[in-house]
C-alpha cells in the first residue's frame, strides 16, 4: 500500500533535505489493454503509428501581469497624458525538465477542421500539471520547457532531465543517440513514459535505449530503490485498465544506473495522463493520485542526485597503471555479472587517503579481474561491490575457495546498502564455503585496531532513519584461525571512499568508511 512519507506534523528531515538539494542543484547547474507486471507487460494492442491525437487539454493560459504607466496617444496631443496598461513579465523560474519533441508532423480532422499535431503533443499539459502540483506540494519553484534534437545543447547544466512520452513509433538518428548517451553520462536523466501504456511507443523506447546503452539493460526497480522512497514511500502501484477496473501490483518502473545514480527511468504504464489529472477508456495507467506521487518522487530524486551525476561524469586516472607491480599494493576488483563497478572513483580515493595517512606503500593502480584469472592469486585482497543480483558459476566458486584457503582475503561491499546485492552475496558465499557462516566481526578483533582504533562509527542519515541509532561498526566475517578470509559490509563503504555525498545511501560516514578501509588494506598487506 502507498503511504505518505512526509506529512504535517511529521519528521521534517525530508523537507529540509529537499530544500538543501534544490538549492544545490540550482547553484551547480547555473539555473536561475491489460498488464501483468509479475509475468510480463501486455500493453495497448494497436498497430504502427496508431496513437490517438490527444489525451488531455492544453496547458492553462499563463496569467497576464500588468502594471500601470503613462503614455501619449497619437497627435493631436491633449494637455494631460493618458494612462495605459503595460504587460510586466516576471522572471522565469529555472527549467528542470525538458519535454522532447518526437514523431513527424501529422494532420487530422478535429471538429471539422484540419489541424497539425505531433505525437509528443498528445498530452500537452503533463509536465506543467506535475510541476504545478509538486511546486506546491514540495515547496519548490521549477518549470518545464519544450525542446527538440536540433536545438538542444545536450548539456545537463541547461536541462537536468528530458521526458520522452507518446503513443507512436519513433526512431533516432545515430548522432542523436550518441549525444543522448553522452548527456546521461555527463549527469543528465532521461524519463520515459508510454502514454496510455501504448505498445508502439513501448517498443520504440526500449529499442532506442538499448542502442544508446549497449550492455546496460533496463532493469525492474527493486522495492528498496531510492526513487521509490525519495519523497513518498511507495509500495504496490494501483493500476486502471481500459474498462475502468483497478488492481494492485508491483511497481512497473524500470531503470538504468550510472554509478550509484538512476540515470534512465521508464514506465511502460501511463503516468503522464495521471500528472495531468485525467483518465479515459483507453490503454493502461497508474491512477491519478499515485501517478502524481511517483512524479513527486521523480522530481525529488532528480534534485537529490543531480550533483552526484555531475561527479560521476569525471574519470579518475590511475597514473601508475602501466608501471610494473614490484612489491607495492595493487587494488584488485572482481568483475561479475551484476553492476560490478558502481563507484569508479572509490579505489582511487581510498588509496590516495591511505598513502597520505599511513606508512603503507600504495601504488595508484586498480586491476579489474575475472574470477579464475591465474593472475588473481597474486593479489592479497580481492574487492567486489554492486547494487544488483549476481551469481557465480560452480567453477568460479571453486576457484575462490582455493584462493581464500591459500591465504587471500575477499572484501565485499553492498553498494548503497542495497538488498539485492546483500541477498545475492549471502547466497553465493555459501556456495564457496558451505561449511562456514558469515558472523559479526567482534569489536575486539585486531582488524578494528590495526591502524585506526575503531570502536564507534557514524552512519548516513538513511541508516539512522530506517535502522535506528546505530553507532558500532557492523562488518561480518568468515575467519580462518582468526584471520578474516571473507569480510562483508552490509552498509556501504565505497560511497564514503569516493568522498562525495550520496544522498540515498545506506552506509558509513565518509570519515569512518575511510578509517575502516585503511585498516582493511593494512591488514590484508601485513597479515
Amino acid at each position: 500500500m502507498v503511504s505518505e512519507l512526509h506529512h504535517e506534523g511529521g519528521d521534517p528531515s525530508r523537507r529540509q533535505f529537499l530544500t538543501q538539494v534544490a538549492r544545490g542543484c540550482c547553484a551547480a547547474a547555473g539555473l536561475p489493454g491489460a498488464l501483468a507486471f509479475s509475468g510480463g507487460v501486455l500493453l495497448g494492442q494497436e498497430g504502427k503509428d496508431s496513437g490517438p491525437v490527444d489525451c488531455g487539454p492544453p496547458p492553462m493560459a499563463k496569467p497576464q501581469n500588468r502594471t500601470g504607466g503613462e503614455a501619449f496617444p497619437p497627435l493631436p496631443l491633449p494637455v494631460t497624458p493618458l494612462r495605459r496598461t503595460e504587460k510586466k513579465k516576471p522572471p522565469a523560474p529555472p527549467a528542470l525538465v525538458g519535454k522532447m519533441a518526437l514523431g513527424p508532423i501529422r494532420f487530422a480532422l478535429r471538429e471539422g477542421k484540419r489541424v497539425q499535431y505531433r505525437d509528443w503533443m498528445t498530452d500537452p499539459a503533463d509536465l506543467d500539471s506535475l510541476l504545478t502540483w509538486t511546486n506546491q506540494k514540495l515547496g519548490i519553484h521549477y518549470r518545464k520547457v519544450e525542446t527538440d534534437f536540433d536545438h538542444f545543447s545536450y548539456d545537463p547544466r541547461e536541462l537536468p532531465a528530458l521526458l520522452f512520452s507518446g503513443h507512436n513509433q519513433f526512431k533516432l538518428e545515430e548522432n542523436v543517440r550518441q549525444a543522448l548517451a553522452r548527456y546521461v553520462l555527463d549527469g543528465g536523466m532521461i524519463l520515459g513514459d508510454a502514454c496510455c501504456g501504448w505498445k508502439d511507443f513501448n517498443e520504440a523506447f526500449r529499442r532506442e535505449i538499448a542502442a544508446m546503452f549497449p550492455g546496460r539493460p533496463l532493469r525492474k526497480l527493486t522495492p528498496d530503490d531510492p526513487l521509490l522512497a525519495s519523497y513518498y514511500k511507495l509500495g504496490a502501484f494501483k493500476y486502471q485498465k481500459a474498462d475502468g477496473s483497478r488492481y494492485e501490483d508491483a511497481p512497473c518502473l524500470e531503470g538504468i544506473t550510472v554509478g550509484c545514480r538512476l540515470a534512465v527511468v521508464y514506465s511502460p504504464a501511463d503516468l503522464t495522463c495521471g500528472w495531468d489529472g485525467h483518465d479515459h477508456p483507453r490503454g493502461l495507467r497508474v491512477v491519478i493520485d499515485q501517478a502524481r506521487q511517483v512524479g513527486a518522487n521523480y522530481i525529488t530524486y532528480l534534485l537529490g542526485s543531480y550533483q552526484l551525476g555531475r561527479f560521476f561524469s569525471t574519470t579518475k586516472v590511475y597514473h601508475q597503471a602501466e608501471e610494473p607491480n614490484r612489491d607495492d599494493f595493487v587494488f584488485a576488483q572482481i568483475i561479475h555479472d551484476g553492476d560490478w563497478d558502481p563507484d569508479p572513483s572509490a579505489a582511487h580515493n581510498l588509496m590516495k587517503y591511505v598513502r597520505e595517512n599511513s606508512t603503507l606503500k600504495v601504488k595508484f593502480k586498480r586491476v579489474n579481474i575475472q574470477l579464475k584469472d591465474p593472475k588473481a592469486m597474486g593479489y592479497p585482497l580481492l574487492y567486489m561491490t554492486g547494487h544488483h543480483e549476481f551469481a557465480w558459476t560452480r567453477e568460479e566458486a571453486a576457484w575462490l575457495q582455493r584462493y581464500l584457503k591459500a591465504g587471500g582475503m575477499l572484501l565485499a561491499d553492498a553498494c548503497c546498502g542495497r538488498l539485492a546485492f546483500h541477498r545475492a552475496f549471502e547466497r553465493e558465499i555459501r556456495k564457496v564455503l558451505p561449511d562456514h557462516k558469515l558472523e559479526p566481526l567482534p569489536l575486539d578483533h585486531p582488524l578494528y585496531h590495526v591502524h585506526n582504533d575503531i570502536q564507534r562509527v557514524e552512519y548516513t542519515p538513511r541508516v539512522t532513519e530506517d535502522f535506528g541509532p546505530l553507532n558500532a561498526p557492523a562488518l561480518s566475517a568468515i575467519l580462518f584461525e582468526g584471520r578474516p578470509a571473507v569480510l562483508y559490509s552490509r552498509f556501504d563503504l565505497g560511497n564514503g571512499w569516493e568522498q562525495f555525498p550520496h544522498p540515498y545511501s545506506y552506509g558509513y560516514s565518509e570519515r569512518d568508511a575511510l578509517a575502516i578501509g585503511t585498516n582493511i588494506l593494512i591488514s590484508a598487506v601485513t597479515h
